[in-house]
């Protein structure tokens, strides 16, 4: 196959953080039982329970804003140990301590700013490793790997969690060590080799103040409205199928079901015919069909309504994450792409915490039309802001275009 052997053409490094990130994910057995873990062991009530929960995911932001400044201080593997391990005595925390309600949530933050830290490392240390033509399969294969993962461990975790609780814990602890041994053993530590004048191969050009990288900037912000709807379909659906279509909640698992299905099914497929078209159209393709799919709910809510929803929207998830990650990697200075991939983090942990509140006020005061109608504006705003951004050429198709016919960069 085709894919396989661009795959063995990445360098060792990369083949091995892939690896260790489906198996950190698959092994992510605590974070979605966690509420149950809480309310079942710890004797807390359901609001108790969720209180600690959101106040503990502020971690994600915190971690997300860590990730940069350390990758480029210490290295991107330093960063991606520390996120391990601090992940890994968060819950070892949650698993032994008994203690105040508070300490739960103190251990949950230490657990997710190591959560938080892991992904923009590692999609700096992406960029990092490859050429501008490996980026978009590299960043397709670790999505697509994330979420076999992410697909994975809640089923392992709920069998963990049925024998012992205990066993859960270990099992996530377990997994993230084991990362942690995979990249000690073989992702070397950063060489950056400079110029006496101290540039380096992959400087760009441009500012770099404090807005330094303007067009990036802009176009990571603007990627906030595509998060949106996938961090509120979150927060709505469960609630949707429980609470207004009055189906059981086992038939939620089937849209996340579906959701990994298309993404591991078709994740490469997309990639290969993303090539040749730009960062521009891919985007606006993308918000195309998150707003197709959410007009599917909107305007035809039921049950197969939700079902062809997923498969439609799922695809435009698939082309911001690779497109965006893959612009950042191609346009920044090596020196700030760790900073820029945890803007890139931080930009959904922020989804992650005001997206469900805003909902949740919307959906107590007018129901549940409203909320699915919002995340339909979402992707529309976000189209409306990448139209009017003037975006550069991805590297590959810079150097795919004579340089004595390729039209001057937008700036």
């Amino acid at each position: 196959m085709v894919w396989v052997a661009r795959f063995k053409e990445l360098p060792l490094a990369l083949r091995v953080l892939f690896l260790a990130s489906f198996v950190n994910r698959a092994g992510m057995f605590v974070f979605p039982l966690l509420a149950v873990y809480l309310v079942r062991g710890k004797d807390l009530s359901p609001g108790e329970a969720g209180l600690l929960i959101s106040i503990g995911s502020t971690g994600l932001l915190v971690g997300s804003l860590l990730s940069g400044p350390l990758c480029d201080l210490k290295g991107r593997r330093t960063a991606l140990l520390s996120a391990l391990i601090l992940n890994a005595a968060g819950y070892l925390g949650l698993a032994l301590l008994d203690g105040a309600p508070w300490t739960y949530a103190a251990l949950l933050f230490v657990a997710l700013v190591g959560m938080g830290m892991f992904s923009p490392a590692s999609n700096t240390l992406v960029a990092d490793l490859t050429t501008p033509e490996q980026r978009p399969f590299a960043y397709t294969i670790s999505y697509v790997g994330n979420n076999l993962g992410m697909g994975v461990g809640p089923l392992l975790g709920g069998v963990a969690a049925a024998y012992s609780y205990h066993v859960m814990f270990a099992g996530n602890i377990l997994a993230g060590l084991l990362c942690a041994a995979m990249i000690t053993l073989w992702v070397p530590r950063d060489r950056r080799a400079k110029d006496a004048g101290g540039t380096n191969s992959r400087k760009k050009t441009g500012s770099y103040g404090p807005l330094g990288h303007r067009h990036v900037l802009l176009l990571v912000l603007v990627s906030f409205f595509y998060v949106v709807p996938l961090i509120g379909l979150e927060y709505a659906l469960p609630l949707a199928v429980t609470t207004v279509l009055h189906d059981s909640a086992g038939l939620v698992g089937a849209v996340y079901t579906i959701n990994s299905v298309v993404v591991v099914s078709l994740g490469l497929l997309m990639e290969k015919h993303m090539r040749g078209y730009g960062t521009k159209t891919l985007l606006m393709a993308a918000g195309l069909l998150w707003t197709l799919g959410l007009s599917v709910i909107v305007f035809g809510f039921s049950l197969p309504a939700l079902l062809l929803s997923t498969v439609v929207w799922t695809l435009g998830e698939i082309i911001v994450s690779v497109v965006v990650p893959t612009y950042v990697a191609d346009h920044v200075d090596e020196r700030r792409v760790g900073s820029f991939m945890a803007l890139n983090g931080f930009v959904l942990g922020l989804a992650r915490l005001v997206v469900p509140v805003g909902l949740g006020v919307l959906w107590t005061a007018d129901g549940y039309r409203p909320v699915f109608v919002t995340l339909l504006l979402a992707p529309l705003i976000g189209m409306a802001g990448f139209a009017l951004l003037r975006i550069r050429p991805s590297a590959a198709e810079s150097t795919a275009v004579p340089e004595s016919k390729a039209a001057p960069a937008n700036t």
